[in-house]
């Protein structure tokens, strides 16, 4: 779990709320609560999930802005952090990694309405196209 902490606490930024001894602990970002709870209740020395099974495929954490997500991508490379993508989704730009516990995170902001492409009838275009990280 200390490896996970870690992870979300100092690369991510998220703030530690409290611990249940050895067992859980939960972050949060803006004094909330909880947003992430971390906990070895039924998995204590348990391998990983299989990939190819059922279960969470990943999860997502919005940034409010673009440069928000720009300090957390440098502060990733700067700790030589790997990454497993990066992609343009036309209303969003993602980038992809997994915890040290082998959990997929996308790490992503949403551009402005306004700017997000649409189809001939309206409606929002979604697409995956790379995502150029060049500084």
């Amino acid at each position: 779990m200390n490896r996970s902490l870690a992870f979300y606490s100092d690369l991510l930024g998220f703030e530690l709320t409290t611990m249940y001894g050895d067992q859980a602990a939960f972050i949060s970002a803006g004094g909330y609560h909880h947003h992430i709870g971390l906990n070895t209740w039924h998995s204590k020395d348990a391998p990983p999930a299989p990939k190819n099974s059922v279960g969470l495929y990943h999860t997502a954490i919005v940034y409010p802005t673009r440069k928000d997500l720009a300090e957390i991508f440098e502060r990733l490379r700067k700790a030589n952090y790997p990454l497993t993508g990066a992609s343009d989704h036309g209303v969003s730009e993602a980038i992809y990694l997994n915890d040290p516990d082998g959990n997929g995170v996308e790490l992503y902001w949403d551009k402005p309405k306004e700017q997000g492409p649409k189809k001939s009838d309206g409606s929002l275009e979604m697409y995956t196209r790379p995502l150029d990280l060049r500084i």
